[in-house]
Protein backbone atom coordinates (compact mmCIF):
# COMPACT_ATOMS: atom_id res chain seq x y z
CA UNK A 1 0.00 0.00 0.00
CA UNK A 2 1.43 3.47 -0.90
CA UNK A 3 1.77 6.05 1.65
CA UNK A 4 -1.65 8.51 0.34
CA UNK A 5 -3.91 5.23 1.57
CA UNK A 6 -2.44 4.87 4.79
CA UNK A 7 -3.54 9.17 5.38
CA UNK A 8 -5.55 10.55 8.25
CA UNK A 9 -6.32 13.34 6.15
CA UNK A 10 -9.96 14.35 5.42
CA UNK A 11 -10.78 14.15 1.76
CA UNK A 12 -12.84 17.36 0.06
CA UNK A 13 -15.18 17.45 -2.84
CA UNK A 14 -14.39 19.99 -5.43
CA UNK A 15 -17.62 22.10 -4.19
CA UNK A 16 -16.75 21.28 -0.59
CA UNK A 17 -13.24 22.79 -0.94
CA UNK A 18 -14.76 25.76 -3.02
CA UNK A 19 -16.89 26.31 -0.15
CA UNK A 20 -14.69 26.83 2.13
CA UNK A 21 -11.94 28.68 0.32
CA UNK A 22 -14.99 31.29 -0.74
CA UNK A 23 -15.81 31.85 3.05
CA UNK A 24 -12.38 32.53 3.99
CA UNK A 25 -11.67 35.04 2.52
CA UNK A 26 -15.31 36.78 2.96
CA UNK A 27 -14.12 36.03 6.65
CA UNK A 28 -10.52 37.70 6.01
CA UNK A 29 -12.22 40.24 3.79
CA UNK A 30 -15.17 41.37 4.85
CA UNK A 31 -15.31 44.82 3.63
CA UNK A 32 -12.20 46.32 1.78
CA UNK A 33 -11.20 49.69 0.21
CA UNK A 34 -9.06 49.65 -2.82
CA UNK A 35 -7.58 52.35 -5.47
CA UNK A 36 -6.61 51.12 -8.68
CA UNK A 37 -7.91 51.77 -12.29
CA UNK A 38 -10.72 50.38 -14.46
CA UNK A 39 -9.28 48.17 -17.03
CA UNK A 40 -11.79 46.48 -19.59
CA UNK A 41 -15.12 48.72 -18.81
CA UNK A 42 -17.75 47.38 -21.71
CA UNK A 43 -20.49 49.65 -20.17
CA UNK A 44 -23.18 47.36 -18.50
CA UNK A 45 -24.12 43.89 -19.23
CA UNK A 46 -27.94 43.12 -20.67
CA UNK A 47 -28.79 42.20 -17.42
CA UNK A 48 -27.78 45.57 -16.05
CA UNK A 49 -24.64 44.10 -14.16
CA UNK A 50 -21.35 45.71 -14.72
CA UNK A 51 -18.19 43.30 -14.85
CA UNK A 52 -15.00 44.97 -15.31
CA UNK A 53 -11.34 44.73 -13.66
CA UNK A 54 -9.17 47.09 -11.44
CA UNK A 55 -5.46 46.99 -11.79
CA UNK A 56 -1.94 48.84 -10.96
CA UNK A 57 1.50 48.11 -11.99
CA UNK A 58 2.01 44.74 -10.67
CA UNK A 59 -1.37 43.00 -10.39
CA UNK A 60 -5.14 43.00 -11.51
CA UNK A 61 -8.33 41.89 -9.21
CA UNK A 62 -12.03 40.85 -11.29
CA UNK A 63 -14.45 43.47 -10.52
CA UNK A 64 -18.63 42.81 -10.29
CA UNK A 65 -20.83 46.14 -9.49
CA UNK A 66 -24.49 44.81 -9.46
CA UNK A 67 -27.53 46.68 -11.32
CA UNK A 68 -29.05 48.15 -7.97
CA UNK A 69 -26.09 49.52 -7.08
CA UNK A 70 -24.94 50.56 -10.34
CA UNK A 71 -28.51 53.14 -10.52
CA UNK A 72 -27.19 54.14 -7.22
CA UNK A 73 -24.01 55.44 -8.56
CA UNK A 74 -22.67 58.89 -8.46
CA UNK A 75 -20.79 58.97 -11.41
CA UNK A 76 -20.54 56.61 -14.32
CA UNK A 77 -17.63 54.38 -14.51
CA UNK A 78 -15.14 54.98 -17.78
CA UNK A 79 -12.29 52.71 -18.85
CA UNK A 80 -8.77 53.80 -17.72
CA UNK A 81 -10.41 56.08 -14.89
CA UNK A 82 -8.55 55.90 -11.59
CA UNK A 83 -11.25 54.75 -8.33
CA UNK A 84 -11.65 54.09 -5.00
CA UNK A 85 -13.24 50.90 -5.34
CA UNK A 86 -15.37 49.62 -1.56
CA UNK A 87 -16.68 46.48 -1.69
CA UNK A 88 -16.30 42.82 -0.27
CA UNK A 89 -13.83 40.05 -1.67
CA UNK A 90 -15.30 36.56 -2.34
CA UNK A 91 -14.82 34.07 -5.03
CA UNK A 92 -16.40 32.42 -7.89
CA UNK A 93 -16.17 28.68 -7.87
CA UNK A 94 -16.91 28.44 -11.37
CA UNK A 95 -14.04 29.93 -12.68
CA UNK A 96 -11.97 29.43 -8.94
CA UNK A 97 -11.24 32.77 -9.14
CA UNK A 98 -11.46 35.77 -6.59
CA UNK A 99 -13.72 39.12 -7.30
CA UNK A 100 -14.59 41.96 -5.57
CA UNK A 101 -17.95 43.37 -5.19
CA UNK A 102 -18.41 46.91 -5.05
CA UNK A 103 -20.71 48.80 -3.08
CA UNK A 104 -19.71 52.17 -3.76
CA UNK A 105 -17.37 53.82 -6.37
CA UNK A 106 -15.62 57.33 -5.96
CA UNK A 107 -12.93 58.85 -8.37
CA UNK A 108 -9.37 58.82 -6.95
CA UNK A 109 -9.46 62.48 -5.86
CA UNK A 110 -10.44 66.08 -7.27
CA UNK A 111 -7.81 65.03 -10.36
CA UNK A 112 -9.98 62.30 -11.85
CA UNK A 113 -12.99 64.17 -11.99
CA UNK A 114 -11.41 66.59 -13.88
CA UNK A 115 -9.44 64.34 -16.21
CA UNK A 116 -13.39 62.72 -17.22
CA UNK A 117 -14.31 65.85 -17.19
CA UNK A 118 -11.92 67.21 -19.80
CA UNK A 119 -12.82 63.83 -22.08
CA UNK A 120 -16.53 64.32 -21.96
CA UNK A 121 -15.71 68.00 -22.99
CA UNK A 122 -13.58 67.13 -25.92
CA UNK A 123 -16.21 64.23 -26.90
CA UNK A 124 -18.85 67.39 -27.29
CA UNK A 125 -16.83 69.48 -28.89
CA UNK A 126 -16.15 67.14 -31.58
CA UNK A 127 -19.53 66.37 -32.35
CA UNK A 128 -20.09 70.01 -32.60
CA UNK A 129 -22.38 71.22 -29.39
CA UNK A 130 -19.92 74.29 -28.52
CA UNK A 131 -19.95 75.77 -31.95
CA UNK A 132 -21.11 79.64 -31.89
CA UNK A 133 -23.49 79.00 -34.92
CA UNK A 134 -25.62 76.31 -32.25
CA UNK A 135 -26.07 79.52 -29.74
CA UNK A 136 -29.79 81.14 -30.17
CA UNK A 137 -30.48 84.65 -29.25
CA UNK A 138 -32.20 85.71 -25.79
CA UNK A 139 -35.43 87.19 -26.66
CA UNK A 140 -35.58 90.84 -25.25
CA UNK A 141 -38.71 90.87 -23.81
CA UNK A 142 -39.94 87.02 -23.26
CA UNK A 143 -43.33 86.69 -21.91
CA UNK A 144 -43.02 83.69 -19.95
CA UNK A 145 -39.79 82.33 -18.54
CA UNK A 146 -38.72 79.09 -17.44
CA UNK A 147 -36.31 78.43 -13.96
CA UNK A 148 -35.02 74.95 -13.26
CA UNK A 149 -33.61 74.66 -9.60
CA UNK A 150 -34.54 73.70 -6.42
CA UNK A 151 -37.86 75.27 -4.94
CA UNK A 152 -36.39 75.54 -1.55
CA UNK A 153 -33.09 77.60 -1.90
CA UNK A 154 -32.30 81.24 -1.87
CA UNK A 155 -31.64 81.10 -5.77
CA UNK A 156 -35.24 81.00 -7.01
CA UNK A 157 -35.90 83.69 -4.78
CA UNK A 158 -32.57 86.16 -6.03
CA UNK A 159 -34.56 85.33 -9.76
CA UNK A 160 -37.81 85.86 -8.76
CA UNK A 161 -36.85 89.68 -6.75
CA UNK A 162 -34.10 90.52 -9.31
CA UNK A 163 -37.14 90.04 -12.43
CA UNK A 164 -40.07 91.57 -10.55
CA UNK A 165 -37.06 94.13 -9.72
CA UNK A 166 -36.18 94.68 -13.16
CA UNK A 167 -40.07 94.24 -15.13
CA UNK A 168 -41.89 91.41 -13.63
CA UNK A 169 -42.74 88.51 -15.99
CA UNK A 170 -44.67 85.38 -16.02
CA UNK A 171 -42.15 82.75 -13.50
CA UNK A 172 -42.86 79.22 -14.56
CA UNK A 173 -40.52 76.81 -11.91
CA UNK A 174 -39.58 73.27 -12.48
CA UNK A 175 -38.49 71.82 -9.03
CA UNK A 176 -35.18 69.98 -9.56
CA UNK A 177 -32.44 68.28 -7.01
CA UNK A 178 -29.55 70.56 -7.68
CA UNK A 179 -27.23 68.27 -5.96
CA UNK A 180 -27.19 64.06 -5.51
CA UNK A 181 -27.51 61.31 -7.76
CA UNK A 182 -30.83 61.97 -9.34
CA UNK A 183 -29.85 65.67 -10.15
CA UNK A 184 -28.12 65.13 -14.12
CA UNK A 185 -31.59 62.84 -15.02
CA UNK A 186 -34.24 65.47 -13.20
CA UNK A 187 -32.56 68.10 -15.12
CA UNK A 188 -32.52 66.89 -18.43
CA UNK A 189 -35.94 65.92 -17.60
CA UNK A 190 -37.43 69.36 -16.59
CA UNK A 191 -35.53 70.83 -19.97
CA UNK A 192 -37.06 68.40 -22.16
CA UNK A 193 -40.34 69.43 -20.48
CA UNK A 194 -40.33 72.44 -20.97
CA UNK A 195 -39.65 72.40 -24.88
CA UNK A 196 -42.45 69.86 -25.24
CA UNK A 197 -45.01 72.10 -23.83
CA UNK A 198 -47.58 73.56 -26.39
CA UNK A 199 -50.74 76.10 -26.56
CA UNK A 200 -52.34 74.62 -23.51
CA UNK A 201 -53.38 75.63 -20.09
CA UNK A 202 -49.59 76.11 -19.18
CA UNK A 203 -47.93 78.30 -21.35
CA UNK A 204 -44.42 77.46 -23.38
CA UNK A 205 -41.90 80.02 -22.03
CA UNK A 206 -39.83 82.11 -24.46
CA UNK A 207 -36.38 81.66 -22.14
CA UNK A 208 -35.52 78.57 -19.62
CA UNK A 209 -32.88 79.82 -16.96
CA UNK A 210 -30.53 76.49 -14.85
CA UNK A 211 -29.43 77.83 -11.95
CA UNK A 212 -27.71 77.05 -8.70
CA UNK A 213 -25.67 78.44 -6.06
CA UNK A 214 -21.94 77.89 -5.41
CA UNK A 215 -20.08 74.59 -4.45
CA UNK A 216 -17.34 71.97 -4.75
CA UNK A 217 -16.78 70.12 -7.77
CA UNK A 218 -18.33 67.20 -6.35
CA UNK A 219 -21.42 69.23 -5.46
CA UNK A 220 -21.38 70.64 -8.85
CA UNK A 221 -21.18 67.52 -10.81
CA UNK A 222 -24.51 66.78 -11.85
CA UNK A 223 -24.66 69.62 -14.25
CA UNK A 224 -21.33 68.05 -16.10
CA UNK A 225 -23.10 64.94 -16.98
CA UNK A 226 -23.33 64.29 -20.52
CA UNK A 227 -27.36 63.90 -20.57
CA UNK A 228 -27.63 67.44 -19.37
CA UNK A 229 -25.71 68.67 -21.64
CA UNK A 230 -27.30 66.65 -24.60
CA UNK A 231 -30.96 67.62 -23.42
CA UNK A 232 -29.74 71.50 -23.84
CA UNK A 233 -28.44 70.98 -27.61
CA UNK A 234 -31.80 69.41 -28.07
CA UNK A 235 -33.95 72.03 -26.85
CA UNK A 236 -35.59 74.90 -28.98
CA UNK A 237 -36.22 76.99 -26.25
CA UNK A 238 -33.04 79.72 -25.56
CA UNK A 239 -31.29 78.33 -22.09
CA UNK A 240 -28.73 80.48 -19.59
CA UNK A 241 -26.86 78.60 -17.18
CA UNK A 242 -26.29 80.51 -13.92
CA UNK A 243 -24.71 77.15 -12.22
CA UNK A 244 -22.38 78.01 -8.82
CA UNK A 245 -20.56 80.94 -8.76
CA UNK A 246 -18.19 83.16 -11.38
CA UNK A 247 -15.32 81.20 -10.78
CA UNK A 248 -17.31 77.73 -11.42
CA UNK A 249 -17.32 75.90 -14.73
CA UNK A 250 -19.61 73.31 -15.43
CA UNK A 251 -20.46 71.43 -18.78
CA UNK A 252 -24.01 72.99 -19.34
CA UNK A 253 -22.10 76.40 -19.41
CA UNK A 254 -20.34 75.47 -22.75
CA UNK A 255 -23.50 73.48 -24.62
CA UNK A 256 -26.07 76.74 -23.18
CA UNK A 257 -27.16 80.03 -25.43
CA UNK A 258 -25.67 82.34 -22.38
CA UNK A 259 -23.47 81.85 -19.44
CA UNK A 260 -24.47 83.73 -16.43
CA UNK A 261 -21.84 84.59 -13.37
CA UNK A 262 -24.62 84.16 -10.82
CA UNK A 263 -28.06 83.30 -11.32
CA UNK A 264 -29.03 87.13 -10.60
CA UNK A 265 -27.07 87.67 -13.47
CA UNK A 266 -28.90 85.15 -14.87
CA UNK A 267 -32.13 87.57 -14.56
CA UNK A 268 -30.23 90.79 -15.87
CA UNK A 269 -29.60 88.48 -18.88
CA UNK A 270 -33.57 87.26 -19.38
CA UNK A 271 -34.81 90.55 -19.00
CA UNK A 272 -34.16 94.48 -19.04
CA UNK A 273 -34.51 97.17 -16.33
CA UNK A 274 -38.57 98.54 -16.72
CA UNK A 275 -37.95 102.35 -15.81
CA UNK A 276 -34.98 102.22 -18.58
CA UNK A 277 -37.09 100.74 -21.40
CA UNK A 278 -39.65 103.72 -20.23
CA UNK A 279 -37.54 106.05 -20.60
CA UNK A 280 -35.46 104.85 -24.06
CA UNK A 281 -39.27 104.31 -25.33
CA UNK A 282 -40.27 108.05 -24.24
CA UNK A 283 -36.35 109.40 -25.48
CA UNK A 284 -37.35 107.32 -28.89
CA UNK A 285 -41.02 108.33 -29.35
CA UNK A 286 -39.73 112.12 -28.71
CA UNK A 287 -37.08 111.74 -31.66
CA UNK A 288 -39.45 109.99 -33.49
CA UNK A 289 -42.13 113.03 -33.19
CA UNK A 290 -39.63 115.48 -33.54
CA UNK A 291 -38.10 113.95 -36.80
CA UNK A 292 -41.19 113.29 -38.14
CA UNK A 293 -42.37 117.03 -37.64
CA UNK A 294 -39.31 118.45 -39.63
CA UNK A 295 -40.12 115.92 -42.01
CA UNK A 296 -43.50 116.89 -43.05
CA UNK A 297 -42.33 120.69 -42.97
CA UNK A 298 -39.35 119.88 -45.17
CA UNK A 299 -41.85 118.62 -47.44
CA UNK A 300 -44.65 121.45 -47.21
CA UNK A 301 -41.57 123.81 -48.00
CA UNK A 302 -41.06 121.63 -51.16
CA UNK A 303 -44.10 121.39 -52.16
CA UNK A 304 -44.40 125.22 -52.24
CA UNK A 305 -41.53 125.66 -54.11
CA UNK A 306 -42.47 123.41 -56.97
CA UNK A 307 -46.07 124.73 -56.91
CA UNK A 308 -44.66 128.37 -57.60
CA UNK A 309 -42.47 126.66 -60.29
CA UNK A 310 -45.48 125.26 -62.07
CA UNK A 311 -47.31 126.32 -65.38
CA UNK A 312 -51.07 128.04 -65.15
CA UNK A 313 -54.24 126.11 -66.14
CA UNK A 314 -54.43 128.09 -69.59
CA UNK A 315 -50.45 127.28 -69.81
CA UNK A 316 -51.36 123.62 -69.31
CA UNK A 317 -54.76 123.41 -71.64
CA UNK A 318 -53.50 125.49 -74.89
CA UNK A 319 -51.36 122.39 -76.18
CA UNK A 320 -53.96 119.41 -76.03
CA UNK A 321 -56.74 122.02 -77.17
CA UNK A 322 -54.16 122.37 -80.39
CA UNK A 323 -53.94 118.42 -80.55
CA UNK A 324 -57.79 118.58 -80.51
CA UNK A 325 -58.11 120.49 -83.61
CA UNK A 326 -55.63 118.99 -85.38
CA UNK A 327 -56.94 115.26 -84.96
CA UNK A 328 -60.48 116.73 -85.45
CA UNK A 329 -59.46 118.26 -88.73
CA UNK A 330 -58.03 114.98 -89.81
CA UNK A 331 -61.04 112.52 -88.47
CA UNK A 332 -63.08 112.37 -91.59
CA UNK A 333 -60.08 111.54 -94.39
CA UNK A 334 -59.34 108.74 -91.55
CA UNK A 335 -62.35 107.59 -91.34
CA UNK A 336 -62.57 107.23 -94.81
CA UNK A 337 -59.65 105.72 -95.49
CA UNK A 338 -60.33 103.25 -92.96
CA UNK A 339 -63.59 102.16 -94.66
CA UNK A 340 -62.03 101.95 -98.05
CA UNK A 341 -59.07 99.21 -96.33
CA UNK A 342 -62.15 97.19 -93.87
CA UNK A 343 -63.81 97.08 -97.58
CA UNK A 344 -60.62 95.52 -99.21
CA UNK A 345 -60.25 92.92 -96.39
CA UNK A 346 -63.52 91.87 -96.35
CA UNK A 347 -63.53 91.50 -100.26
CA UNK A 348 -60.42 89.35 -99.15
CA UNK A 349 -62.29 87.19 -97.05
CA UNK A 350 -65.24 86.91 -99.11
CA UNK A 351 -63.26 85.54 -101.46
CA UNK A 352 -61.37 83.07 -99.47
CA UNK A 353 -65.00 81.65 -98.08
CA UNK A 354 -66.35 81.12 -101.34
CA UNK A 355 -63.17 79.68 -102.24
CA UNK A 356 -63.94 77.23 -99.05
CA UNK A 357 -68.01 76.80 -100.40
CA UNK A 358 -68.98 72.68 -100.80
CA UNK A 359 -69.49 73.33 -104.57
CA UNK A 360 -65.80 74.46 -105.22
CA UNK A 361 -64.11 71.54 -102.97
CA UNK A 362 -66.87 69.08 -104.38
CA UNK A 363 -65.11 70.03 -107.41
CA UNK A 364 -61.69 70.19 -106.62
CA UNK A 365 -62.06 66.70 -105.43
CA UNK A 366 -63.53 65.49 -108.73
CA UNK A 367 -60.36 67.04 -110.63
CA UNK A 368 -58.19 65.26 -107.73
CA UNK A 369 -60.38 61.70 -108.38
CA UNK A 370 -59.98 61.91 -112.38
CA UNK A 371 -56.34 62.28 -111.86
CA UNK A 372 -56.50 59.71 -109.35
CA UNK A 373 -58.52 57.28 -112.28
CA UNK A 374 -55.92 58.01 -115.24
CA UNK A 375 -52.79 57.90 -113.05
CA UNK A 376 -54.87 54.09 -112.18
CA UNK A 377 -55.21 53.32 -115.26
CA UNK A 378 -51.64 54.26 -116.94
CA UNK A 379 -50.01 51.91 -113.55
CA UNK A 380 -52.39 48.79 -115.43
CA UNK A 381 -51.51 49.23 -118.72
CA UNK A 382 -47.76 49.44 -117.62
CA UNK A 383 -47.63 46.19 -115.13
CA UNK A 384 -49.70 44.39 -118.19
CA UNK A 385 -46.49 44.77 -120.43
CA UNK A 386 -44.12 44.57 -117.58
CA UNK A 387 -45.69 41.28 -116.91
CA UNK A 388 -45.70 40.09 -120.55
CA UNK A 389 -42.20 40.99 -121.26
CA UNK A 390 -41.12 38.85 -117.81
CA UNK A 391 -43.05 36.11 -119.69
CA UNK A 392 -41.28 35.89 -123.14
CA UNK A 393 -38.39 36.45 -121.15
CA UNK A 394 -38.90 32.78 -119.04
CA UNK A 395 -39.80 31.05 -122.25
CA UNK A 396 -36.63 32.54 -123.98
CA UNK A 397 -34.93 31.32 -120.96
CA UNK A 398 -36.86 27.95 -120.73
CA UNK A 399 -36.11 27.09 -124.76
CA UNK A 400 -32.26 28.15 -124.17
CA UNK A 401 -32.66 25.36 -121.05
CA UNK A 402 -34.14 23.05 -123.24
CA UNK A 403 -31.56 23.11 -125.90
CA UNK A 404 -28.45 23.44 -123.53
CA UNK A 405 -30.15 19.77 -121.99
CA UNK A 406 -31.04 18.24 -125.63
CA UNK A 407 -27.03 19.35 -126.45
CA UNK A 408 -25.98 17.36 -122.81
CA UNK A 409 -28.34 14.33 -123.48
CA UNK A 410 -26.04 14.16 -127.33
CA UNK A 411 -23.05 14.63 -125.43
CA UNK A 412 -23.91 11.58 -123.49
CA UNK A 413 -25.49 9.96 -126.17
CA UNK A 414 -22.17 9.67 -128.09
CA UNK A 415 -19.86 8.92 -124.84
CA UNK A 416 -21.65 6.11 -124.50
CA UNK A 417 -22.04 5.12 -127.64
CA UNK A 418 -18.31 4.46 -127.75
CA UNK A 419 -18.13 2.92 -124.84
CA UNK A 420 -21.18 0.31 -124.80
CA UNK A 421 -23.14 -0.92 -127.34
CA UNK A 422 -25.79 -2.45 -125.81
CA UNK A 423 -26.59 1.02 -124.14
CA UNK A 424 -26.78 2.65 -128.33
CA UNK A 425 -28.80 0.20 -129.25
CA UNK A 426 -31.20 1.18 -126.95
CA UNK A 427 -30.86 4.71 -127.28
CA UNK A 428 -31.76 3.98 -131.15
CA UNK A 429 -34.34 2.36 -130.18
CA UNK A 430 -36.06 4.52 -127.91
CA UNK A 431 -36.54 8.40 -128.93
CA UNK A 432 -34.32 11.23 -127.33
CA UNK A 433 -37.27 13.12 -126.22
CA UNK A 434 -38.45 10.36 -123.47
CA UNK A 435 -34.77 9.94 -122.27
CA UNK A 436 -34.24 13.25 -121.39
CA UNK A 437 -35.82 13.41 -118.37
CA UNK A 438 -33.27 10.78 -117.18
CA UNK A 439 -30.20 11.87 -118.42
CA UNK A 440 -30.96 15.11 -116.85
CA UNK A 441 -30.96 13.33 -113.25
CA UNK A 442 -27.87 11.78 -113.83
CA UNK A 443 -26.56 15.09 -115.23
CA UNK A 444 -27.38 17.00 -111.82
CA UNK A 445 -26.01 14.09 -109.62
CA UNK A 446 -23.25 13.75 -111.02
CA UNK A 447 -22.24 17.41 -110.41
CA UNK A 448 -23.63 17.09 -106.89
CA UNK A 449 -20.90 14.12 -106.50
CA UNK A 450 -17.74 16.47 -108.23
CA UNK A 451 -19.27 18.92 -105.89
CA UNK A 452 -18.83 16.63 -103.08
CA UNK A 453 -15.41 15.34 -104.07
CA UNK A 454 -13.91 18.81 -104.81
CA UNK A 455 -15.07 20.16 -101.03
CA UNK A 456 -13.55 16.85 -99.74
CA UNK A 457 -10.02 17.82 -101.44
CA UNK A 458 -10.55 21.04 -100.82
CA UNK A 459 -10.66 20.31 -97.03
CA UNK A 460 -8.01 17.53 -97.33
CA UNK A 461 -5.33 20.22 -98.76
CA UNK A 462 -6.16 22.91 -95.96
CA UNK A 463 -5.78 20.06 -93.29
CA UNK A 464 -2.35 19.65 -94.76
CA UNK A 465 -1.99 23.59 -95.14
CA UNK A 466 -2.65 23.62 -91.49
CA UNK A 467 -0.26 21.04 -90.11
CA UNK A 468 2.81 22.91 -92.39
CA UNK A 469 2.03 25.98 -90.78
CA UNK A 470 1.81 24.63 -86.93
CA UNK A 471 4.94 23.03 -87.88
CA UNK A 472 6.75 25.78 -89.23
CA UNK A 473 5.63 27.79 -86.16
CA UNK A 474 7.41 25.66 -83.98
CA UNK A 475 10.30 25.16 -86.40
CA UNK A 476 10.43 28.73 -87.96
CA UNK A 477 12.97 31.00 -86.73
CA UNK A 478 10.65 33.29 -86.10
CA UNK A 479 10.04 31.53 -82.49
CA UNK A 480 13.29 31.75 -81.98
CA UNK A 481 13.60 35.81 -82.45
CA UNK A 482 10.34 36.05 -80.56
CA UNK A 483 12.56 34.68 -77.43
CA UNK A 484 14.84 37.52 -77.43
CA UNK A 485 17.15 36.63 -80.52
CA UNK A 486 17.96 38.27 -83.53
CA UNK A 487 19.80 37.59 -86.74
CA UNK A 488 21.87 40.10 -88.40
CA UNK A 489 22.24 39.91 -92.46
CA UNK A 490 24.64 41.80 -94.88
CA UNK A 491 23.60 44.15 -97.77
CA UNK A 492 22.78 41.07 -100.16
CA UNK A 493 20.74 39.98 -97.44
CA UNK A 494 22.70 37.07 -96.39
CA UNK A 495 22.93 35.51 -92.97
CA UNK A 496 25.91 36.52 -91.36
CA UNK A 497 26.76 33.31 -89.07
CA UNK A 498 30.47 34.41 -87.99
CA UNK A 499 31.85 37.59 -86.25
CA UNK A 500 35.18 37.20 -88.67
CA UNK A 501 33.02 38.15 -91.68
CA UNK A 502 31.74 41.51 -90.17
CA UNK A 503 34.94 44.41 -91.83
CA UNK A 504 34.23 47.83 -89.52
CA UNK A 505 32.13 50.49 -91.68
CA UNK A 506 30.34 47.79 -93.06
CA UNK A 507 26.20 47.99 -93.24
CA UNK A 508 24.32 45.50 -91.56
CA UNK A 509 20.83 44.61 -91.25
CA UNK A 510 19.46 43.51 -87.34
CA UNK A 511 16.28 41.15 -87.75
CA UNK A 512 13.88 41.30 -84.66
CA UNK A 513 10.62 39.50 -84.42
CA UNK A 514 8.98 42.60 -85.07
CA UNK A 515 10.67 44.52 -87.45
CA UNK A 516 14.32 44.87 -88.52
CA UNK A 517 16.85 48.03 -88.68
CA UNK A 518 20.09 48.60 -90.02
CA UNK A 519 23.59 49.41 -88.70
CA UNK A 520 27.11 49.63 -89.25
CA UNK A 521 30.04 47.72 -88.30
CA UNK A 522 32.09 49.71 -85.60
CA UNK A 523 36.05 49.57 -85.92
CA UNK A 524 38.35 47.36 -82.88
CA UNK A 525 36.01 44.61 -82.93
CA UNK A 526 37.54 41.82 -80.70
CA UNK A 527 39.22 38.79 -82.47
CA UNK A 528 36.64 35.25 -82.45
CA UNK A 529 37.93 33.18 -80.24
CA UNK A 530 38.39 29.37 -81.84
CA UNK A 531 35.93 27.69 -81.52
CA UNK A 532 36.50 24.13 -78.93
CA UNK A 533 35.80 21.29 -80.43
CA UNK A 534 33.99 18.96 -78.41
CA UNK A 535 35.60 15.88 -76.84
CA UNK A 536 34.55 12.68 -79.02
CA UNK A 537 32.96 9.90 -76.99
CA UNK A 538 35.09 6.79 -77.16
CA UNK A 539 33.88 4.54 -79.99
CA UNK A 540 31.74 2.21 -77.82
CA UNK A 541 32.98 -1.92 -77.66
CA UNK A 542 30.61 -3.73 -79.30
CA UNK A 543 30.97 -7.36 -78.73
CA UNK A 544 32.13 -9.51 -81.44
CA UNK A 545 30.25 -9.89 -84.62
CA UNK A 546 27.83 -7.37 -83.82
CA UNK A 547 27.90 -3.81 -85.36
CA UNK A 548 27.12 -0.45 -83.19
CA UNK A 549 24.18 1.24 -83.66
CA UNK A 550 25.54 5.11 -83.44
Amino acid sequence: MDDASLSNAPEFSVTELSGAIKRTMEDSFERVRVRGEISGYRGPHSSGHCYFGLKDQNAKIDAIIWKGVFGRLKFRPEEGMEVIATGKVTTYPGKSSYQIVIDQLEPAGVGALLAQLEARKRKLAAEGLFDPERKRTIPYLPRVIGVITSPTGAVIRDIIHRIEDRFPRHVLVWPVRVQGDTCASEVAAAIAGFNALGDGAIPRPDVLIVARGGGSLEDLWGFNEEIVARAVAAGAIPLISAVGHETDTTLIDFVSDRRAPTPTGAAEFAVPVRSELIALTRTLDARLSGGLFRHVERRRSELRSLARALPGPDALLNLPRQRLDIASHKLPASLRSDLSHRKIALGGLARRISAQSPHARLGRYRERLDGYQARLAAAFENRKARERQQIATGLEQLAATGRRLRRAAAQVRERKATQLASPVTLLATQSPRSGLPRLHERLEASGARLVRVARASLETERQALLRLAGLLNTLGYRQVLARGFAIIRDEAGRAVREAALVKPGMPLEIGFADGSVTAVAGAGLSEPEPKQRAPSKPASKSPAGQGSLF
